[in-house]
């Protein structure tokens, strides 16, 4: 059965158990603040489970792509090393919200196992809750007894409740699980040892195939359990391990999900997988890390420096890592495998497909950028180890060259190992755990349980016709992070913005009935509520109060966020219809528009968007917003959409004029009401992806008459009645004229030093050889030794300079003794750089290096040379 059938054949079969079917979600979270990817099936789904909102389906199915690359669910550094680790996975899932529980569950597992999927019954074993005393919880004696109608008892196994109870945190909805676990082993081995014992031992062959989570109970924060009204089902299966046991495969790396991949490295490496371990290691960090960074980059995160971008560069690095290292691929090439992938996926999750050759663009430039990085860290380490007085080099300093310049341990280690030495392992892990903890402290937090004040929970947002409600709080809590202690507040009715869509959460205060005042510095949206910060006070929180919105803030941020619509009509009229955006940044402060595009905009270009967008200002265009149309409709009319963005069936909808898109953000009424809108750069932020960042507003009108107060302030300085530009062009070209004249003078130079040191080559076998120690800087030793190789043929020439108590040294071979000779003066300054524990390296017919001065370097040089002439 191939990959494809197994997924759809369990879609199929709760589809005929009256379950809807409900697309993956982005596996770029959106919308809670608590995840940076979505790492498992139940995540679009939290607010159901949490009680914050009435799922309108009861029963669900689907299949996830989720990702995990951290914490209790995975460690990137394992991925690849065995043979059932990944970071990108799909989860198969279904769900029941308040419907059925766990009889129905449990039979229908044990029915598509065996029946669809032809799974030998006795090769499988579940486990059920044992009970814990802590938590005043007895053996799950209901799932215990339904297991026990369908299958032998002795494959049923009792689990602690490490293994056999699931949370969502630290609180919030839990409940008792029952695993499904599948025995892969010969018959020999199985007469020999029962499944049962091995179970949840990490036996390669005894594993884990399903989860099913009963979800019946509240965890408070001070430990309790409360029964939750409501009790639900939430499944995961993990794809790619069912395939391989269907497949019957040894490794999930051998299932058609990765096959294609794995063949086309070997076409592109001419390396063949299964043949050597670290090649293989190799092979599936790669193409397991591939299928992470592309459905991450299609559903719209693109790597980056900070938060998840990070952690897409991070895994894409890896893979670029072990390509170099055990692959023998110093050039990009992992780029090339996108387009296998998106074929396998095309039916399914047709993303990938879409933005291949954006994925692919992205994925190249990024390869190239971190070879590069890998190219300078070598040089780093080479510095080290010529300044190392021992065979030891220090942990810290490995760390350092590891923390800060992104340059990998394990390849530190090799390269040191071909010159016998190492380095201080223990120092290195005592860094890296300081660094876990510093971590750890930073993002540790305690919180409270809510205080409800208000039995209607209802939580409604009004802030698009109101900056100001009487409303009341209810709930709230606290929440300590680090050393500072917020309140965290749920109002009934709030005109408070809540961060999303690229736009900042709005500011403002509460006054409460006693006059007292809690300001209000962000707002969110976590689990469906709509959560106000604040810093805790001594004032006393009461039901009733007064929501106000910070009126000039929100007036700035809405200005900002309807000239992102208009910059994206102008830029799709400008540059033409590919622009698609692919993020953006809304605050009060300014706006900020990432979008698709090949090359960088020209300043006629520039200055025609931002024409463009004035004139819209211009025209007094009135916002046309609905807040129920249907989705399918509105993108029908034409309407457009954040790609990666999940959206319900139906959706806000804002147009000025010609501008159309779905949106939930806050705008102005009028476009007369932004005034002015100013572009203040253009760039890139990888490949095929440009920013634009802008102001616009009362700040762009403030910004324009404070470069008007600098020109001023230049005209003076100048002392000029003329243009304020021809005079700084003038400027410029007398400093043109200058740097000619001081290329004109070197150039003079190097002929009089060409002129004299043509004289004294001498021959050695046939080959002009000039070894000279010379007064003279490492550049202009280079442009010397060009200018005498283009005119004596067949030289080896070598040039250095004493610079206080160091030396530069450089080497250029003429090119046709490369290529007869095979003299390379790569090897050349490396012989050399070696006996002065120095260091260098370069091409194979020029080279430099540098190290600690030593006397008597002609005779050192001259019997290098003589050496190599003779062979």
């Amino acid at each position: 059965m191939n990959s494809k059938l197994i997924r759809s054949n369990f879609i199929k079969f709760f589809e005929e158990k009256s379950h809807s079917f409900i697309h993956s979600s982005s596996i770029v979270a959106k919308n809670d603040p608590t995840l940076m990817f979505t790492n498992a099936g139940m995540n679009q789904f939290k607010n159901i489970f949490l009680g914050n909102e009435k799922s309108k389906i009861k029963r669900v199915v689907n299949s996830q792509k989720c990702l995990r690359v951290s914490g209790k669910h995975n460690d990137l550094e394992e991925v690849g090393i065995d043979h059932y680790h990944h970071t990108m996975f799909e989860m198969l899932g279904n769900w029941s919200f308040g419907d059925y529980f766990k009889k129905e569950i449990i039979n229908w597992s044990l029915e598509i196992l065996t029946e669809v999927y032809k799974l030998n019954k006795d090769d499988l074993y579940v486990t059920v809750f044992e009970g814990n005393k802590e938590d005043k919880l007895d053996k799950d004696l209901e799932a215990y007894n339904f297991w026990s109608e369908i299958i032998d008892d002795d494959k049923i196994v009792l689990g602690d409740k490490k293994d056999n109870f699931w949370e969502m945190g630290e609180t919030g909805p839990c409940g008792p699980c029952s695993e499904i676990h599948i025995d892969l082993r010969s018959n020999l081995e199985k007469s020999k040892t029962p499944g049962n014992i091995l179970v949840n031992t990490d036996h390669p062959e005894v594993i884990e195939l399903w989860n099913l989570v009963f979800i019946q109970y509240d965890r408070k924060a001070d430990g309790s359990l409360k029964e939750l009204p409501e009790k639900h089902i939430d499944t995961g299966m993990g794809f790619e391990r069912l395939a391989r046991i269907i497949q019957q495969k040894q490794s999930n790396y051998d299932t058609d999900i990765f096959a294609p991949l794995i063949n086309e490295i070997t076409k592109i490496t001419g390396l063949e997988y299964g043949k050597d371990n670290n090649i293989d290691v190799a092979f599936r960090v790669i193409v397991d890390h591939l299928r992470a960074v592309a459905f991450c980059i299609s559903d719209g995160q693109i790597p980056g420096n900070t938060g998840s971008a990070y952690v897409i560069r991070r895994i894409l690095r890896r893979a670029v890592r072990y390509g170099y290292t055990f692959l023998n691929q110093s050039e990009p090439f992992i780029y090339k495998l996108v387009k296998i992938l998106s074929k396998q996926f095309l039916d399914y999750f047709d993303e990938i497909h879409k933005q291949k050759e954006l994925i692919e663009s992205i994925i190249y430039e990024e390869e190239k950028s971190f070879l590069r990085t890998l190219q300078s860290g070598i040089e780093r380490l080479g510095i080290m180890i010529k300044n190392s007085k021992s065979k030891k080099l220090s942990g810290k300093d490995v760390f350092e060259l590891f923390d800060t310049y992104g340059f990998p341990p394990d390849l530190t280690s090799l390269i040191l190992k071909e010159k016998k030495m190492l380095f201080n392992l223990n120092e290195f892990d005592v860094e890296l755990e300081k660094q876990r903890l510093r971590s750890k402290k930073s993002s540790k937090s305690s919180v409270s349980d809510w205080i409800v004040l208000n039995s209607i929970q209802s939580d409604s947002f009004c802030g698009y016709d109101k900056l100001e409600v009487k409303t009341k709080v209810n709930q709230y809590r606290f929440v300590k992070i680090k050393d500072q202690e917020i309140c965290q507040i749920v109002l009934e009715n709030t005109p408070f913005y809540p961060e999303g869509g690229g736009q900042n959460g709005d500011i403002g205060k509460l006054v409460f009935q006693d006059n007292s005042e809690l300001l209000i510095y962000d707002t969110k949206k976590e689990n469906g509520k709509i959560i106000h910060f604040s810093k805790k006070s001594d004032i006393n929180i009461s039901c009733n109060v007064n929501a106000v919105v910070d009126s000039v803030n929100r007036n700035y941020c809405s200005s900002n966020h309807t000239s992102t619509h208009i910059l994206h009509q102008a830029l799709r009229d400008v540059l033409g219809y590919h622009v698609e955006q692919k993020g953006s940044s809304v605050s009060s402060v300014g706006l900020r528009f990432d979008f698709s595009h090949f090359k960088k905009i020209d300043s006629n270009q520039i200055n025609e968007i931002e024409r463009f967008v004035n004139s819209k200002i211009d025209d007094s265009l009135d916002i046309d917003e609905n807040r129920n149309e249907d989705y399918k409709n509105a993108l029908a009319q034409g309407a457009i959409g954040l790609f990666g963005e999940k959206y319900g069936k139906k959706v806000r909808t804002i147009k000025f004029g010609n501008s159309y898109e779905l949106c939930g953000g806050t705008h102005v009424k009028n476009t007369l009401n932004i005034r002015n809108f100013l572009i203040l750069s253009e760039s890139s932020i990888a490949s095929g992806i440009r920013r634009i960042e802008a102001i616009s507003g009362k700040k762009s009108i403030n910004y324009l008459s404070e470069r008007n107060n600098e020109i001023n302030e230049l005209k003076s300085i100048l002392s000029t009645n003329k243009s304020t530009i021809d005079s700084v062009r003038n400027l410029k070209n007398e400093n043109t004229e200058l740097s000619k004249e001081l290329k004109k003078s070197q150039k003079t130079l190097i002929q009089f030093y060409s002129k004299h040191y043509h004289m004294k080559f001498k021959v050695e076998n046939g080959i002009n050889v000039l070894v000279e120690n010379v007064d003279m800087d490492k550049e202009l030793m280079r442009s010397l030794s060009f200018d005498l190789i283009n005119k004596i043929d067949r030289s080896v020439i070598i040039l250095y300079a004493r610079e206080s108590n160091n030396l530069n040294i450089i080497c250029n071979v003429s090119k046709n003794l490369n290529d007869y000779e095979r003299i390379n003066a790569s090897e050349i300054i490396k012989e050399i750089c070696s006996i002065i524990n120095g260091a260098g390296g370069g091409q194979k017919n020029y080279a430099s290096g540098f190290g600690p001065f030593v006397n008597n370097l002609d005779k050192t040089i001259n019997n290098i040379l003589k050496k190599i002439t003779t062979n």
